[in-house]
């Protein structure tokens, strides 16, 4: 297995179009196969898999799972951990905050979800645990008031509860152990540490200690702690990067809080730092990377305050020139700095020495960079090649 100090590493395919599942399947079956030749190839390796709603339901019928499980016998490839953000097409078309919907309010994101968690369950290997990525609960612009928020915390509670319950039947009857794993990033409903903690406290322990009380005949402790196994974090390096927030602290802040980071997406930020001689040239790198597919908030750090841009354009209407900015835009891992702009690399430094002090904070980490397609022309290159390229890095650095 791919494995560099025993934790599963991989890279996400929601880097390949997947609208429905014979899109799926043919870029599976033409890029990681490539892939697992470079960096694994007497090894078995581990995927990252995205599946849209459309993708999963094809996926479940006919004989398509069983087509697939051979397959990946077949190419020594396995399936570890799944990306069940995005709910429906993520290339080609606008997507931007839509990404968010239909959010964890709907019973189509609790559906959605608990048929990925089936379909992990039996692709996963026996002895390796098994996890699923998912949104923030909603995006925070839909909902306008307080109570808004406070009744759209309260419904993706309740849904996220009932995943929990189905991970924890699950483990009872196969012994595999699935967790989900919720995403903060800029303007989600969870945007931060201190947001997720606040999430636990206010809303899944209070909801879900007398669900699981009831329903599995547990003491209060015991309750708490079995939600605590099946609801995780998803920490992604780029967008706590964004939120200013050091590593170090966070993860001990989860951890002093009984939270678990159930998989770390290994992923940079745009860095944007200012002096008064570069002013100009910054400000005209970054307009190549105002494209109209995904959501680029930008943040900035004010009096100890983090303030956020929704998107690129809205920055460029408050040209300030501020010491420094993070822009939401996963850019290649192994750069440190392009053009008149920086990455946010020394964050994923930081958390890779984190885990050498660490090494039971998660088993998987996941390369995520999506934005191939989308990158200014100067910085693209053969797709296969650069997965291959940020593997190597990440797995040299690990190692090193």
């Amino acid at each position: 297995m791919l494995v560099a100090d025993n934790y599963q590493l991989t890279y996400c395919t929601n880097i390949h179009q997947g609208e429905n599942w014979k899109v799926t399947f043919d870029n599976l079956k033409k890029y990681v196969p490539v892939i697992k030749q470079e960096v694994a190839p007497t090894q078995k390796f581990g995927l990252g898999l995205r599946l849209s709603n459309k993708a999963s339901e094809e996926l479940a019928a006919d004989n398509n799972l069983f087509d697939f499980k051979r397959w990946l016998n077949e190419e020594d490839i396995y399936v570890f951990t799944m990306n069940g953000f995005p709910f429906g097409n993520f290339h080609g078309e606008r997507v931007k905050d839509m990404v968010h919907a239909p959010d964890w309010t709907t019973e189509d994101r609790l559906v959605y979800t608990k048929r990925l968690f089936h379909q992990l369950s039996e692709l996963l290997p026996e002895g390796i645990s098994g996890g699923i990525s998912t949104s923030p609960i909603s995006y925070k612009y839909w909902h306008k008031s307080e109570e808004d928020r406070i009744n759209a915390m309260s419904a993706g509670a309740k849904h996220m509860l009932q995943v929990a319950i189905q991970l924890y039947e699950t483990e009872s009857e196969s012994g595999k152990y699935m967790h989900l794993d919720i995403e903060p990033e800029p303007d989600g409903l969870l945007e931060n540490s201190d947001e997720v903690v606040q999430y636990f406290a206010d809303y899944l322990l209070p909801i879900g200690i007398p669900m699981f009380m009831d329903k599995f005949d547990l003491d209060e402790e015991t309750a708490a702690e079995r939600i605590k196994k099946y609801l995780t974090v998803c920490y992604d390096i780029c967008h706590f990067s964004l939120a200013f927030e050091n590593p170090k602290d966070t993860f001990a802040k989860f951890d002093s809080n009984g939270i678990r980071v159930g998989k770390i997406q290994v992923s940079a930020a745009l860095k944007i730092l200012f002096d008064k001689t570069n002013a100009s040239n910054i400000w005209e790198a970054l307009e190549k990377f105002n494209e109209p597919t995904y959501l680029h908030q930008v943040t900035r750090l004010n009096n100890g305050k983090v303030r956020t841009y929704s998107d690129l354009p809205e920055l460029f209407a408050d040209k300030n020139n501020p010491t420094e900015l993070r822009a939401h835009f996963h850019v290649p891992i192994f750069l440190e700095e392009f053009d008149y702009l920086n990455s946010t690399q020394d964050q994923i430094l930081d958390v890779l020495e984190y885990l050498r002090e660490h090494p039971k904070l998660s088993e998987h980490l996941e390369v995520e960079t999506y934005t191939w397609d989308v990158l200014p022309s100067h910085l693209k290159s053969d797709l296969s090649e650069s997965i291959v390229r940020e593997l190597q890095w990440l797995k040299n650095r690990l190692e090193g």
